[in-house]
């Protein structure tokens, strides 16, 4: 006997399917956001947890709430060393994206297009480097990039720097953008490459059999059936920004007054070195909600693209 639509809409395991997740999303994500909320509108305490108020009963709820305040947000707004510390992150991240980009793309197209017995090989080489712990894979880069590291000695022994010469990298903005592509790539690669091993060559074919070049062919085939993808890639690489990656390569590769000066870095200051639990909890809210805002936009902007024929 066939169940009709509404038994099946009102069946008890429909219902349980949909609120799992939405529990989970509200335990593990929702539950945390709001606790970071109400520490960032707290103040710091003494021989307390370090910040008050303390939340004892929902019968002293209106007391609670009248105790929390905006000081931390409004001291945002009045000390341009913070906002400049967010334009900095942002100007990192849009540079670091355009190089993982400008990387990956190939690699990932040259993968796609090498013989079907070359491709596991391939991945595996941009897998193996997660195989190490990550704080070796960025000392090592120290030990490449600084003065008297294995680069300087490397152009000396070529013959493109005198015996007194330096590589002056280590400790710039140069430093930090060397030490993020590296760490981000494969998460660049893989999704892009996903996607293009599945792609229909035929497309390609048919256009090169009408006469258009192979960079027009990229242009209008492969670039459009790509960018989705690489709208998901551009969020992995924001998201995985929020890892503490981003202190190390900033606190060891990173010098002062350039590439240090970022979100992430004064967050760690704030807890680490002043003990400002409240305030560094503010930066790390505000710095969420607008990495929430910018996923959700590229979000939408690779839904706009698929419901308008582009898929």
């Amino acid at each position: 006997m066939a169940v009709s639509t509404d038994q099946t809409q009102k069946s008890p395991a429909r219902w349980l399917v949909v609120i799992v997740p939405y529990l989970w999303l509200a335990l593990f994500f929702i539950a945390p956001f709001l606790i970071i909320l109400k520490i960032s509108l707290s103040d710091t305490a003494i021989a307390m947890p370090p910040y008050t108020p303390v939340f004892s009963g929902f019968a002293e709820i209106g007391t609670y709430l009248s105790q929390l305040d905006f000081e931390n947000y409004i001291f945002l707004t009045e000390d341009p060393l913070y906002f400049d510390a967010y334009l900095n992150s942002l100007r990192i991240a849009a540079i670091s994206t355009f190089l993982l980009l400008l990387i990956g793309y190939p690699v990932a197209l040259a993968m796609a297009r090498a013989p079907a017995g070359l491709r596991p090989t391939l991945l595996m080489l941009v897998i193996l480097p997660f195989w190490t712990s990550f704080l070796i894979r960025v000392y090592a880069w120290i030990g490449i990039l600084k003065p008297e590291g294995l680069l300087t000695l490397l152009l000396q022994s070529i013959g493109l720097y005198g015996p007194d010469d330096q590589v002056n990298i280590f400790r710039t903005d140069s430093a930090v953008f060397i030490g993020m592509v590296y760490s981000y790539l494969p998460f660049m690669i893989l999704p892009l490459y996903a996607a293009l091993e599945k792609m229909d060559g035929t497309l390609l074919e048919a256009a090169s059999d009408l006469g258009c070049p192979p960079w027009k062919a990229f242009w209008k085939i492969t670039f459009p059936l790509m960018l989705p993808v690489s709208i998901t890639a551009v969020i992995l690489r924001v998201i995985f920004k929020l890892k503490l990656a981003d202190i190390v390569i900033n606190m060891t590769a990173g010098g002062p007054g350039g590439a240090t000066d970022t979100v992430t870095s004064f967050i760690f200051r704030e807890y680490r070195e002043r003990s400002n639990v409240g305030y560094g909890t503010m930066l790390a809210f505000v710095y969420l909600v607008l990495i929430i805002l910018f996923v959700t936009g590229l979000l939408k902007l690779a839904s706009r693209w698929n419901t308008s024929g582009h898929d």
